[in-house]
């Protein structure tokens, strides 16, 4: 008797709290859903706790849980405005955009500031239909963690019917170095040797491949290259505010 009680004490919970938490949401705005700042991130993680320990725990009133999510609701409200009202404010209290490639070369002194790995970029940058880092002219990881990217002008798709012109094929690259380890697998397979590579190198001012960050040859046998070294000693990247 007792379990069928607390059965449906946990059923008119959990019906009268997701009406709750659907009108809090909607009033919260989309922003909250389309896309998650830290700011966001941490009102939802709250309110998942909130309702959660309600639901499993029939001892706590469920008044409380109602009015705590009111509340929670009501300040994630106050403070968006005050980030609109506010810029500075609004720039405390999330994260900045971050440029991590200028010009097809990463930046690894924001990249490690970030804590974003190699592989993170690659991905996204596919996500984005961009195979080839050298196609890109700025990549800007944004405060949800996102990349935004303005490919270089020669890279840009045509439109309008492409102007009856020929569209040359989509560039794709593959790594070769990555963190000054060489992927010899990679370069064998692509026809080419380690030789060839390290001449490439040469040919760059570049001695060892330790002093390179990534590198990729693209079909053409073409190899792009990101040093380690790129804009640590001097930044010319401009800063990116909301």
């Amino acid at each position: 008797m007792e379990l069928l009680k607390n059965n449906f004490l946990l059923l008119g919970r959990i019906i009268t709290i997701l009406p709750l938490m659907l009108v809090v949401t909607l009033i919260m705005g989309k922003r909250s859903i389309a896309e998650l700042p830290v700011f966001d991130f941490l009102v939802i993680v709250i309110l998942g706790a909130v309702v959660g320990a309600d639901i499993a725990d029939p001892k706590i009133k469920h008044i409380h849980t109602a009015v705590a999510i009111v509340l929670i609701g009501a300040f994630h409200v106050i403070v968006s405005k005050l980030k609109v009202r506010y810029k500075k404010f609004g720039h405390v209290i999330t994260f900045e955009p971050t440029i991590v490639i200028q010009n097809g070369k990463f930046i690894v002194k924001n990249l490690s500031k970030i804590r974003y790995a190699i592989d993170n970029v690659l991905q996204m940058l596919r996500e984005k239909d961009v195979f080839d880092v050298n196609d890109v002219e700025i990549g800007i990881v944004e405060p949800n963690g996102n990349i935004s990217v303005l490919k270089k002008p020669n890279r840009t798709e045509v439109t309008i019917g492409d102007l009856n012109l020929k569209k040359s094929a989509p560039s794709l690259s593959y790594p070769v170095i990555i963190e000054g380890v060489v992927y010899k697998d990679i370069v064998l397979k692509l026809g080419l040797t380690e030789e060839w590579l390290n001449n490439q190198l040469i040919n760059m001012g570049i001695k060892s491949p330790e002093e390179v960050f990534f590198a990729s040859v693209n079909t053409n046998n073409e190899l792009h290259v990101s040093l380690k070294s790129f804009m640590e000693n001097e930044d010319h990247t401009l800063p990116i505010y909301h």
